[in-house]
């Protein structure tokens, strides 16, 4: 990382060093301590110390996991992490609770997306490695879990786990007979991992449910989104420009985060995952269009994008629906968002050169990368889950719907900016005379 105290850019280091002892050991000395390396096996997290500038001292921890000794020495470290014990910012609220953690448990992963998926993309780690990475983090996720269920007695008690997101973002390919990167031959067999996953949590759905048995105990297991296969990834901005919607500077192409971009003669642009946005004057810095002109430019890039096709494959259709933000979204902060919202059509995704602001020379891009699965697509195909032991009666249910339910059932009046509306979850009174209605029917 770099020093925050430090005008010019200085990176903070923290030497060690490896002695190679045979072809299967090693040890590492950081920070005056010494640890034993064993060939394709993570070390437990490692505290390391940064001093900065001002003879502050920054606390991290990571993982060492030895890939070669010979011919060539290679080391993967994972992503630097912050000390959760002694962390240089607070990372939980209260702040203590993420030290409490540690002393309960020793070191865990802090970041939000912890599981280094860009390793196994740049063939880094191996499948088997990654899955480990994915096991332990879920693992460490569990025993937190587990420790604040077993404390609260009444209240509310809630965790996300996200090794199932990472899996099958990394493992779609397993499922998919048109893959163009195929799993690992041998070692864990790789044909079985999401469902191994879905195993895992199975599991873990069991060991709650035999902590949920007071009969006024609401048990809820949600998932915001599903999955569908990315074959194929979409430059937006490459389409804008070849609609005439985008103008590049010479030299502008493959040029990051936009920089490339000639905006005095751009009326669209395409960022992150799914949003166009329109160049308007006096909202963007170097804006082009009229407010006055956005309604109608808006539904011309619309007619023009809805259905686009894919000539190379069948001429398959790569978007199923295209979204204008000012119908769909409403609320004080509608004008945040993007004015186009893209529904990519199954196996299809922004590419990832777009997604950091590059143009590149072609529309369509086949993915060769690990990461298969994804589900930055149109809503409609990766609708999520909604499970509870207990009955609920009434509208369908909305993920929007989730936060109203927790309010209304603790007795906090539900504000009227919230989308959702509050769930109605029958007890085990209702259950009976439920089931007593259907034996006389």
């Amino acid at each position: 990382p770099q020093d925050p105290y430090r005008r010019a850019d200085r990176a903070l280091k923290c030497p060690f060093r490896v002695i190679v002892e045979d072809e299967q050991t090693a040890s590492l000395e950081v920070n005056g301590t010494r640890h034993a390396l064993s060939m394709g096996a993570y070390t437990d997290w490692i505290k390391f110390q940064f001093k900065t500038a001002l003879g502050l001292k920054l606390n991290g921890i990571c993982r060492f996991l030895p890939i070669s000794f010979s011919p060539e020495f290679k080391l993967y470290v994972t992503p630097l992490n912050m000390d959760p014990e002694k962390p240089a910012m607070p990372i939980s609220y209260p702040a203590v609770f993420s030290s409490y953690l540690a002393k309960q448990q020793g070191g865990y992963a802090t970041l939000g997306l912890a599981e280094d998926t860009w390793a196994l993309n740049e063939d880094i780690l191996t499948d088997e490695t990654f899955i480990k990475q994915c096991m332990d983090i879920d693992t460490e996720r569990q025993t937190m879990f587990f420790d604040s269920l077993e404390k609260t007695s009444s209240g509310l008690c809630v965790c996300v786990f996200d090794a199932l997101d990472r899996i099958q973002h990394t493992f779609w390919r397993e499922i998919d007979d048109d893959t163009p990167v195929p799993c690992e031959a041998g070692g864990t067999d790789p044909a079985s991992t999401i469902e191994m996953f879905y195993q895992r949590m199975d599991d873990l759905l069991g060991r709650v449910l035999e902590q949920c048995k007071r009969k006024d105990s609401l048990l809820m297991v949600i998932s915001d989104h599903g999955f569908n296969a990315f074959k194929y990834g979409v430059d937006l901005n490459r389409w804008l420009e070849e609609k005439g919607y985008l103008t590049l500077k010479e030299a502008g192409r493959h040029r990051r985060n936009l920089e490339g971009v000639d905006w005095s003669r751009t009326r669209a642009f395409a960022l992150g995952l799914s949003g166009i946005y329109l160049n308007i004057r006096g909202r963007e810095g170097q804006g082009i269009v009229e407010p006055s002109e956005a309604a109608d430019l808006r539904k011309e890039i619309v007619a023009e994008l809805s259905g686009l096709v894919h000539v190379g494959r069948d001429n398959a259709s790569a978007v199923k629906q295209v979204y204008e933000a000012e119908t769909v979204y409403h609320g004080p902060y509608k004008g945040h968002a993007p004015d186009l919202i893209v529904g990519y059509n199954r196996g299809y995704r922004v590419c990832w050169e777009a997604a950091i602001g590059q143009v590149t020379d072609d529309v369509f891009h086949k993915n060769d990368k690990p990461w298969s699965g994804d589900h930055c697509v149109d809503r409609s195909l990766v609708p999520g889950v909604l499970f509870c032991n207990q009955r609920i009666k009434g509208h369908e249910p909305h993920l929007m719907d989730i936060g109203p339910t927790i309010l209304n059932m603790f007795g906090v009046k539900v504000p009227a900016y919230m989308d959702g509306r509050p769930l109605t979850v029958s007890d085990a009174s209702d259950h009976a005379a439920s089931d007593r209605k259907e034996d006389l029917s």
